[in-house]
Parts: structure tokens; C-alpha cells; sequence
């Protein structure tokens, strides 16, 4: 990767990633873009375009102009707010992913998009999921990630475009607000901890969910994209995961850094239904098989980060 086109810079994943790979390969190196501009640190830190990735055009006249050599396809309708928003959800995410994958096509760019355990359905094997198994999700959010992965292998095997993704699990951070997706319980009640020692689940306990924290995530799209192609045999749709938690586990481990905290439950039956239809747990031995991939945080090691950082940000917002 030389120079790198990021779509939805400003989202959960973006707006860390991109920091990031301006830390690693240049600030100028790295050019995102987003459908609104913000006051956001990416903005002013390297190249920044207005982009609605629904726009081909637009899409690659940007991407010509930075002569970019790989694109980061980030932009995309979560989970939640798919299944209220369906028409929507298939328009951008599957729109935005065909332009993408057009535009990197006409200038020989890698490509990568991630993935989710949202491609998995009810009838998947639930526990330990295969890295190749059964995929019919009942989400919307969950199609588009099926048809995702296989429009993504039918690019490489079409056209020997270099793509490549992951099936990421719930994503932790401190950094940015949960934006509409099934797991987001598992961001907010850190937030609540934090600031007002209660949070009421959205999510059942016992409801087991694969999660990983942020730095993780982002470790593991740069092995990804950094790693012989030669070695890749799945390409587009690795398992990656580091935790399978429920919100009593979370309480726990935040309990042995504020004794005080208190979980409450008022369940949201479609968000419940999303959950209930993902996995327990996944297998990530494929990605560790084919390119090396750990996570470095497990439960306590990433509660512990998290408070921590909250910590410091709200006592500053105070200030």
C-alpha cells in the first residue's frame, strides 16, 4: 500500500483507521472521504474529499486524481439501522460496494471491505463457527454482507483484482459512538460506566456475541492488506475474533474497576432477533493459519484500557 483511498473515514472504523495509516505510511499518503464533513481531526490532519459513494463517477475521478494504488471501502449502513432502513441499506452498502470495486478494477488498485459475523444466519453452526459454512442471514444487513464476500470473490476470480476482507465481530471503542449497530451495547456501557455508573442492556443476558477491541481491528485490516497474496486462500471473508462475551461478563469485568457499576435490562426484541441469529462464538484459525492474525486484548485487558481512556476524555470534557 502506497497510497490509500478510504471511504466512510468518519465512521466507527475509519476514523481510527485513518489516523493510523497516516501515522504508518504518510499523512499525505492517505486520502479520506466521507458524505459530511466534520470538525474531526481527519479533515485537517491529510487529504480530505467529499464523497457519497453511491456517485461512481465522483468516486473515480477522486481516486485518479490522488492516484491511489488501493481502496479501503469502509462506507456502509450498520446492522440496526439496515433492518429499519432496508431499500436504503441495499442502495448504499451494495451500490457503494459495486462502485468501489469498479472503480479499483479501472485503475488496478487492492481493495479491501470488511465483512461480518452479521453474513452468518440462524441456521449456521452457532458455536465454534466454521470459517466455511452455512450463510442464510434473515438481516438485511446480513445479505449484503453475503453478497458482499461473494461479489468480492467473483472480482478476483473475474478480474484478478487483489481483494480482500474480513468478518469482523462486535467492535469496541472509545474513540468513536456506536452507530446503529446490533452490538453497540457493548461500546455504550462503557460510556455509562463511565459517566453515570448504570446502563440498561438493550441485549439479554446469556446472549453471547464475538467482540474486539478497536486496536485489534485495526492491527489486523493492515496484516491483512500487508500479507503475501500468495498465502491468502479465503481472501475476502476471514473469521476474526477475540472475546465472546454477554453483557453480564462485560458488568463483571467493569466491576473490578468501579465495584458500583449496575446493569439493567429492557429488551429490544428486534435487536435481540438480530443477535440471536449471529454466533456464539467463531473459528479464526484460517486467518491465523494464513496470515498470522492474533488479537492482543482479551475481556479484562481491553475493560481496563477502555475506562481508562473514557476516564481521561469525560474528565476533560468537564474541564
Amino acid at each position: 500500500m502506497k497510497k490509500i483511498l478510504v471511504t466512510g473515514a468518519l465512521g466507527q472504523i475509519g476514523s481510527e483507521l485513518v489516523m493510523k495509516l497516516r501515522e504508518l505510511y504518510g499523512a499525505d499518503h492517505i486520502v479520506a472521504t466521507d458524505l459530511k464533513s466534520s470538525a474531526h481531526e481527519i479533515t485537517r490532519s491529510g487529504p480530505f474529499e467529499l464523497l457519497d459513494v453511491t456517485n461512481d463517477k465522483a468516486m473515480f475521478e477522486i481516486a485518479k486524481r490522488y492516484e491511489v494504488d488501493t481502496v479501503i471501502h469502509l462506507a456502509a449502513l450498520l446492522s440496526a439501522t439496515a433492518e429499519e432502513k432496508p431499500l436504503l441499506a441495499w442502495n448504499l452498502n451494495m451500490g457503494g460496494l459495486m462502485n468501489a470495486l469498479e472503480v479499483s478494477r479501472e485503475l488496478g488498485c487492492q481493495f479491501f471491505t470488511p465483512s461480518s459475523i452479521g453474513a452468518f444466519g440462524p441456521s449456521t453452526p452457532r458455536d465454534n463457527t466454521p470459517q466455511d459454512t452455512i450463510q442464510r442471514p434473515n438481516t438485511m444487513y446480513g445479505v449484503n454482507k453475503v453478497s458482499g464476500e461473494l461479489l468480492c470473490d467473483y472480482y478476483f476470480h473475474k478480474y484478478g483484482l487483489d481483494t480482500r476482507g474480513l468478518r469482523f465481530p462486535g467492535l469496541i471503542s472509545y474513540m468513536t459512538p456506536p452507530g446503529g449497530g446490533t452490538t453497540d451495547y457493548a461500546v455504550e456501557i462503557y460510556y455509562a460506566a463511565v459517566t453515570t455508573g448504570r446502563y440498561t442492556s438493550y441485549i439479554a443476558k446469556d446472549s453471547n456475541m464475538d467482540m474486539m477491541y478497536m486496536p485489534d481491528a485495526l492491527d489486523a485490516i493492515i496484516n491483512l492488506m500487508e500479507a503475501d497474496s500468495c498465502r491468502l486462500v479465503h481472501r475476502n471473508s476471514f473469521n476474526v475474533t477475540a472475546m465472546s462475551v454477554d453483557p453480564e461478563a462485560i458488568a463483571a469485568a467493569i466491576r473490578e474497576e468501579i465495584p458500583s457499576f449496575i446493569l439493567d435490562y429492557n429488551i429490544d426484541p428486534k435487536r435481540q432477533a438480530i443477535a440471536d441469529s449471529w454466533p456464539h462464538s467463531i473459528d479464526a484459525t484460517a486467518a491465523t493459519r494464513e496470515w498470522g492474525f492474533h488479537a492482543n486484548y482479551d475481556l479484562k485487558a481491553m475493560t481496563k484500557d477502555m475506562l481508562a481512556k473514557l476516564s481521561e476524555r469525560h474528565v476533560l470534557r468537564k474541564a
